[in-house]
């Protein structure tokens, strides 16, 4: 899965004043995304704000994205939840065709035990032969994959990466020194990035390089030709920015920030809220002009 290196894109869904979808807005950001080095694009992700759109708008948003990229870089979507009936029905009743893989969470609220985690992705696995990204983070799901699991998982087929966003970095070592050759650790944790990359992971879904896809995929291509000391100049770059977008939630911050930019409105839906006002204040000042 060469596709899944380097830096990918955790896509926002842009809406306007009326909580609509802006269209023209996503389109806008996807061009920004491929003119600046991003890798690839994630789609109807928790960033994407999924859980709030309906069927038909996550149709819209597919199209929208898939119409702006026009083939240029690979698509990954985002088909996860906490009935595993549901997200299977969803695996064969989503057209998949022009995506190279899914990014499946880990099941949320249940709180499901290890083998319930397990017996989960290896059920989603047979039901699909697209490659499958699981995504570990405890923070939104109530649940740690612990090493072992994520291991474990590895070995069923079409599972091809993990999105680790536990931060835990205990963690992210036993998985990859123990991992099969060909799987994938992708940081899902935009300011742990650098160290995971120093630890042999292959990259990371990120929502900062909405604001700085130049500077962050920069950074992660440097890392991967082990290039530390450009690398590490352009971390601590963009790891202010990188912290601040979840001080007050995401993906409020992020938006704050894309707003500054003119790429979109600064616009969440409830139950979500835009950031409070000193962090929005201090997030447009890192907007990197």
């Amino acid at each position: 899965m060469k596709e899944l290196i380097g830096t990918g894109t955790a896509l926002i869904t842009p809406f306007k004043q009326d909580y609509s979808i802006d269209t023209d807005a996503l389109a806008r950001i996807v061009e920004h995304q491929i003119a600046n080095g991003t890798d690839y694009l994630v789609v109807l992700g928790t960033t994407g704000e999924s859980a709030t759109l309906s069927e038909s708008e996550k149709v819209t948003v597919i199209h929208t994205i898939q119409e702006a990229n026009q083939g240029r870089l690979p698509l990954v979507l985002g088909i996860g939840g906490n009935d595993t009936a549901s997200v299977i029905h969803k695996l064969t009743h989503t057209p998949l065709q022009g995506f190279s893989a899914v990014l499946s969470v880990s099941p949320y609220y249940n709180k499901p035990n290890q083998e319930g985690i397990y017996q989960h992705y290896k059920s989603i696995s047979a039901s699909t032969p697209l490659p499958i990204i699981i995504y570990n983070v405890p923070s939104r799901t109530g649940s740690n994959m612990t090493w072992e699991t994520q291991c474990r998982i590895a070995a069923l087929p079409n599972m091809v990466a993990t999105k680790e966003a536990s931060g835990n970095m205990e963690q992210v070592m036993q998985i990859i020194s123990r991992k099969p050759d060909d799987f994938l650790v992708i940081s899902g944790d935009d300011a742990l990035t650098f160290p995971m990359l120093a630890c042999g992971a292959s990259g990371v879904i990120s929502v900062i390089n909405h604001a700085y896809p130049a500077l962050f995929s920069g950074m992660v291509k440097a890392a991967l030709n082990a290039n530390w000391a450009e690398a590490r100049r352009l971390h601590y770059q963009t790891m202010e920015g990188a912290m601040a977008i979840f001080a007050d939630g995401s993906p409020g911050g992020i938006k704050a920030m894309l707003n500054e930019m003119g790429l979109c409105e600064n616009v969440v839906r409830l139950p979500l809220w835009p950031v409070n006002e000193d962090v929005e204040k201090r997030l447009r000042n890192l907007v990197i002009r």
